[in-house]
């Protein structure tokens, strides 16, 4: 039990040093970030979004509307809701190929409302995930289909589009 320990606590004393190795990359570069238009409300950001989702055969798997949450909890909060998308046979060929990738499912897009009353979309950006790690070329071909869909149904939900 005390190697066990011993081992337990070096390795999270190493941690510190192995990221401080790590480049350097402030979190806005890990996101596609868009504002939604100023003639767009952000429920007819929802619906446009679902309705492109569905037109790509992309399913909504998820909604977490987490400022209602937070509501229910007796604070006030912004909008803030999170869509979750998926391709499940695309998700499962992942996982199957490397079970990390599920770490990254399912694709979510965030509807969030900042100080000024404005809506944004926010993902994660999947670039960072596909040219990141080794995958099949058959693989990366289905991850940058789902990227690109993604991509559509957020700029479907900037632009209102019906």
């Amino acid at each position: 039990m005390r190697k066990i320990s011993a081992v337990i606590i070096a390795m999270f004393l190493a941690t510190p040093l192995a990221l401080a190795d790590m480049p350097q990359m402030s979190i806005e570069q890990t996101v596609v970030k868009k504002k939604i238009a100023e003639d767009v409300s952000m429920d007819d950001a929802i619906a446009s979004m679902k309705l492109r989702a569905n037109m790509h055969n992309m399913k909504l798997v998820g909604h977490l509307p987490l400022s209602k949450q937070v509501e229910s909890m007796g604070q006030k909060a912004r909008r803030m809701e999170i869509f979750q998308f998926c391709d499940p046979l695309t998700a499962q060929r992942m996982v199957e190929a490397n079970i990390h990738f599920a770490a990254y499912l399912p694709c979510r897009i965030a509807l969030v409302e900042d100080k000024k009353g404005q809506g944004w979309l926010v993902m994660m950006n999947l670039d960072l995930m596909i040219n990141g790690t080794t995958m099949s070329p058959e693989l990366k071909t289905k991850a940058v289909k789902v990227r690109d869909v993604l991509n559509d149904i957020m700029q479907a939900g900037v632009d209102g589009d019906l």
